[in-house]
């Protein structure tokens, strides 16, 4: 069996990145990564550019591979709204709390789906659901004007609201405008952010590698380097991701395996880093019966020993504790855990992440400085 792939919480891990960012345009904060000072900053977040994924196609991203500074580990679990949270306040997942995609809501016997922002019946602030100060608005204490540009979908959403509060929103939808809506607010303000989704989302619904994947990733690297050459003098261009990704071969589906749901009162995460809440009295019980069934292909540990283990960070604050399943199931391999009755289009990709390994754990740090 492979041993899990532990973040590097505070020396190399992208909860260490939003600090050095600071450091970097002057604040006062833990320069980890020793970036050296600049005037402006652009960070390009490239959802799903793993950077293994990178380091197998250097053809298709001659510039981004060119430029290479290092990699960072993402955080577990290796998703979206975790890694987001992450480079938003500068924190591990065991300090911000969004330990999931979907997690319980301590006492209300519900998940929540936190990418979509939603838990039936139930509204969450997202001031309360992530309370933690977020870089952006020390920088915009510090005047700094941050801007995010981004699609116009997720502007005002509740993911947005969470993990990008003090930032200001610039919408900008095809490749060719978010380039330029950069180099316009880099001309305003000293700090922009600029996302791109469409590597991950291929990368789900072909797999990673394949021509449609190849192509955005292309278009990728073309982005970057019109950024680069956009940046003002003495600016610098930073590229990261949130995770990386694997094609999966081997679907474990909870939907029809009865004894995977036996004293099951909630299942969630996502199909490489499930929550596992059980009934109460359940949790030896469903422990050693998904240790079983999943032998060879997954990590299925207590909610203690996924603490202790230092998978969400040094420590996770005891008000986020609920939010971790009673069982932490993390599947390695090409191995995935589906719910094809609940999940249907998340049981039918190809593409995933979300685990401890290399895959879906290592991203890029890229730097161009002008």
């Amino acid at each position: 069996m492979p041993v899990p792939y532990v973040p590097a919480y505070g020396t190399a891990s992208l909860a260490d990145l939003p600090g050095s960012l600071l450091a970097s345009l002057g604040l006062v904060a833990d320069n980890t990564l020793a970036l050296e000072p600049a005037p402006r900053v652009c960070l390009f977040l490239v959802d799903g550019l793993g950077a293994e994924l990178l380091a197998a196609h250097p053809g298709a991203a001659p510039f981004l591979s060119a430029h290479l500074r290092g990699t960072l580990t993402a955080g577990f679990p290796s998703s979206t709204p975790t890694s987001l949270a992450t480079l938003g306040t500068g924190a591990p997942p065991g300090e911000h709390g969004m330990v999931g995609i979907q997690m319980a809501v301590p006492g209300e016997g519900r998940l929540f789906n936190c990418l979509r922002w939603s838990a039936p019946g139930l509204s969450i602030d997202p001031d309360v659901w992530q309370p933690a100060p977020t870089v952006y608005e020390r920088m915009a204490a510090a005047g700094i004007e941050p801007v995010y540009v981004a699609p116009a979908s997720f502007d005002g959403t509740g993911l947005t609201r969470a993990v990008y509060r003090g930032m200001r929103y610039r919408a900008a939808e095809s490749p060719g405008e978010r380039v330029e809506s950069v180099r316009q607010a880099l001309r305003e303000t000293r700090f922009v952010t600029v996302y791109y989704g469409e590597v991950d989302r291929v990368g789900h619904f072909s797999g990673w590698g394949g021509g449609e994947w190849l192509e955005q990733l292309a278009v990728v690297d073309r982005m970057a380097e019109r950024i680069a050459g956009a940046l003002p003098p003495g600016a610098v261009l930073y590229v990261t991701a949130d995770h990386g990704m694997i094609n999966a071969a081997d679907k474990v589906d909870v939907d029809h395996r009865p004894d995977l749901r036996e004293g099951v009162l909630m299942l969630g995460g996502e199909a490489r880093a499930r929550h596992v809440y059980t009934s109460p009295g359940e949790a030896s019980a469903v422990l050693e019966t998904w240790r079983e069934a999943l032998r060879g292909r997954a990590w299925v540990v207590t909610r203690e020993e996924a603490v202790s283990s230092g998978w969400f960070g040094r420590r996770v604050r005891r008000e986020w504790l609920g939010r971790v399943g009673d069982v932490v199931a993390v599947p390695y391999g090409e191995c995935v855990i589906v719910a094809s009755a609940v999940e249907p289009v998340e049981s039918s990709m190809i593409g995933y992440h979300g685990s401890l390994t290399p895959a879906e754990q290592n991203v890029p740090l890229v730097e161009i400085r002008r």
